[in-house]
């Protein structure tokens, strides 16, 4: 590992300990070179993982995607921000535990769902509104019923 300070690779790890609620490791490092510490995390590499759309179409998996929609599904709604980091990662961790190396996305929309369900009822009715592509107000009507039982 390079120092970040004066970029000799004669750096050790002084410190390494799990970082809570995610599957890294925080390490602490000292430059023999430079004195000076630093702070690394390491994270496991998934395997690459693609999406097929709806279309038929495949594109690599971006969690960038399911952020921006439970985002707008969460907009004005009291959930924080560490309440919604955590259902991103909990959605993430069940996406790749299928181990698969391509997923449907309408799969990834019904784990979405079934998580905003638990999390907020308006905020699933607005992912499930935008999800389902409901045509009219009795399709719209249905879902909420479905919600309700």
């Amino acid at each position: 590992m390079r120092c970040p300070f004066c970029n000799k690779e004669n750096t050790r790890v002084a410190d390494s300990r799990p970082v809570e609620d995610t599957n890294s490791i925080r390490r602490r490092r000292v430059c023999d070179s430079c004195g000076r510490r630093f702070t690394t995390y390491e994270k496991v590499e998934t395997i690459p993982l693609t999406v097929i759309k709806k279309d038929q179409t495949r594109e690599q998996y971006s969690r960038s995607k399911i952020q921006d929609g439970v985002l707008r599904a969460c907009y004005k709604r009291p959930i924080s921000v560490e309440k919604i980091e955590e259902m991103i990662d909990s959605i993430e961790g069940r996406i790749f535990h299928e181990e698969e190396k391509e997923i449907a996305s309408s799969k990834i929309g019904d784990i979405v769902m079934e998580h905003l369900r638990n999390l907020d009822p308006v905020a699933y009715v607005r992912f499930a509104s935008v999800y389902r592509e409901f045509k009219d107000v009795s399709t719209f009507m249905d879902e909420l019923k479905k919600f309700m039982n």
